[in-house]
């Protein structure tokens, strides 16, 4: 019997939905701040928030502190509401019965529990930036998901941006860009269940 395949799957994207820029544009919207002010701070942030340099506290007293008319209880359920499951979070079931299913994301595990947790005994490893101290594309955190993989020559990653697959690649990994109307889903199904190789 040929060894599973391992799995890798980006969380937002491709089983959740984005929160940017739904997020900012209600932000923008509902306390009347300039987007591109909002998605200035954003980018500011991206990197320190990522990898777990500030914590969740952190983020909402600085955006606070940037934009004292933005209410930030509300701005915490928002947030939340807009991270959604993707019908592709239903298959990992069947999925992890024919590929060791590992997560990797770059996110706060705080905002993404709620995702995770139907699944989790489903899931072989989880590996989440806020967590590890690296994000995509950095090889580091590719590294730390690789050293977590059963079988090293059968390896694929799922994610939605495309500069998130090069450093993959460099490590022999195959890789699938999620297409925003999950149809990637079928290529999965197809390459799993019926033993098919996803063409790179």
């Amino acid at each position: 019997m040929s060894k599973k395949t391992d799995l890798v799957l980006d969380i937002a994207g491709v089983i959740a939905t984005n929160f940017s820029p739904i997020f900012w544009e209600d932000l923008s919207i509902k306390f009347n701040v300039a987007y591109d002010d909002l998605v200035r701070f954003k980018k500011e942030l991206r990197i320190e928030l990522w990898t777990g340099k500030i914590n969740e506290q952190d983020f909402w007293a600085r955006l606070i502190e940037r934009f004292p008319m933005v209410d930030g209880g509300y701005a915490a359920i928002k947030l939340l509401s807009a991270i959604e499951p993707l019908p592709a979070l239903e298959e990992v079931p069947l999925w992890s019965e024919y590929a060791n299913i590992h997560l990797l994301s770059n996110h706060r595990i705080e905002w993404v529990k709620h995702i995770i947790s139907p699944i989790e005994k489903y899931i072989s490893s989880i590996t989440i930036s806020s967590e590890v101290g690296f994000c995509k594309p950095q090889v580091d955190i590719y590294l730390i998901v690789n050293s977590k993989c059963k079988n090293k020559d059968n390896v694929l990653l799922v994610d939605d941006q495309e500069k998130n697959l090069i450093e993959a690649r460099n490590l022999g990994w195959n890789t699938l860009l999620a297409d925003g109307k999950g149809e990637w889903t079928k290529n999965i199904r197809e390459q799993l269940l019926n033993g098919k190789t996803i063409a790179q």
